[in-house]
């Protein structure tokens, strides 16, 4: 498994990884929000703030990040590479990418929904501490923060 900052080129290998995802992430369920994700996803190559794990040509794990914000933007990883720390190796490396000393901020479901026991699970090994309440996409979810 390789982690890299992603490539244009990587962009098709990408979508097909969010075409197995897309009903765990709210914002993702038409053919309209999946080309809205496919040009945000460029918009962030091109900035370099967009991560892949690859393997074989195929992506494998997908994150997006704003360094300029310190958020942790998007993280999946194929349900068939799950429990390979394949997750963990990109936010290390995500890390090497941001300003050392700012907190770092991801939001995932609440501690009520089910879809986000393993998220809240993993941020909370990486000692992302539990944040405010908010919402995004119309669904209710929590800041994580990982102090630096």
């Amino acid at each position: 498994m390789k982690i890299q900052l992603a490539k244009p080129e990587n962009i098709d290998a990408w979508m097909v990884l969010m075409e197995q995802v897309r009903d765990t992430f709210p914002g993702l369920e038409t053919a309209e929000a999946m080309a809205e994700h496919r040009a945000t996803v460029l918009q962030f190559i091109q900035e370099s703030s967009a991560i892949c794990a690859l393997e074989a040509g195929r992506v494998a794990g997908a994150l997006l990040f704003s360094k300029e914000n310190s958020v942790l933007c998007f993280l999946a990883v194929d349900p068939a590479h799950r429990r390979q720390h394949i997750a963990r190796q990109m936010v290390d490396f995500m890390l090497t990418q941001m300003d050392v000393g700012k907190d770092i901020t991801v939001t995932t479901y609440r501690e009520s929904d089910a879809n986000g026991i393993a998220a809240r699970a993993f941020y909370k090994h990486l000692v992302f501490s539990e944040g405010k309440l908010t919402e995004e996409f119309g669904c209710p979810v929590q800041e994580f923060v990982l102090k630096r």
